[in-house]
């Protein structure tokens, strides 16, 4: 017999290709100042519009080839990837949480940050409709969510919109350019609100490292030198996601450990 709970994580796995999928209609218009409601999904290449058997979630990808069925241009896969990694990143989740708050919560920044970092490596910019909001959600779950408390979430906005704030403002007083965009720092902020201040401390460290070892993989790739320049928010939403579900053991252990007038 099969048990609810496998039935639940399906669905839920279909949601998460769902919402991967109306993510990238949101990551190919809203830059552009589009609608992202209408018109329907098209070919980017010929502009005819997709049959709904054709616009089926990871699978039509594979069905179709990576081509459009009506013109036969490649269709590029990061749709696929995007629909993949919301959809297990949806279900991993679940298996963590089950149906809670916590699960909604995780879900929700999890889909809204993957579409912003793709947003992000593209046109080197986070949407606020993303950050500020997520700030305001992430503010307003903490009164909801049993398991967290507004001081932690509210120190967190405060703590990571304030470092980065910080790093930023310095950066500039030495170099007198920008090296810290202000979308970064509503990030960090947003990741505090849901996530708590420790969640900041661990994507700071997570996400330098991360960015800084795939930085230096990439100018040497590109022989560009030091000033090579990438987008920060994909690495701080990456680490995010490692605090969801292994960071909070590491926090626990670290802090314990340095600093036990946390605990």
């Amino acid at each position: 017999m099969i048990s609810p709970e496998f039935v639940y994580g399906i669905l839920i796995f279909i949601l998460g290709a769902c919402l991967g999928s109306f993510g990238n209609v949101i990551i190919l218009r809203l830059p552009a100042g589009k609608s992202i409601v209408r018109p329907g999904s098209c070919c980017p290449h010929c502009k005819k519009s997709i049959k709904w058997f054709d616009n089926v979630p990871i699978l039509a990808w594979f069905f179709l080839k990576g081509k459009c069925r009506q013109c036969g241009e490649p269709i590029s896969p990061r749709y696929f990837i995007v629909e993949l990694l919301s959809a297990v990143i949806f279900l991993a989740l679940y298996l963590k949480f089950g149906l809670t708050i916590t699960f909604i919560e995780c879900a929700l920044f999890a889909w809204a940050g993957l579409v912003a970092s793709v947003i992000d490596l593209d046109h080197r910019i986070l949407p606020d409709v993303f950050t500020l909001s997520g700030i305001i959600i992430g503010l307003i779950g903490a009164f909801i969510n049993p398991d967290r408390t507004f001081l932690s979430a509210l120190i967190g906005v405060i703590a990571g919109g304030g470092f980065l704030w910080l790093v930023a403002t310095v950066y500039m007083a030495i170099r007198n350019e920008e090296g810290m965009g202000g979308g970064d720092i509503k990030l960090l902020a947003w990741i505090g609100a849901v996530l708590g201040w420790k969640a900041v401390i661990f994507s700071i460290l997570v996400s330098s490292i991360t960015g800084s070892i795939f930085g230096g993989v990439f100018a040497a790739l590109q022989k560009s030198g030091l000033k090579t320049s990438i987008p920060f928010g994909p690495f701080l939403v990456f680490a995010a996601l490692m605090y969801i579900f292994v960071g909070d053991a590491v926090m626990h252990s670290y802090l314990s450990i340095f600093f036990p007038f946390t605990e």
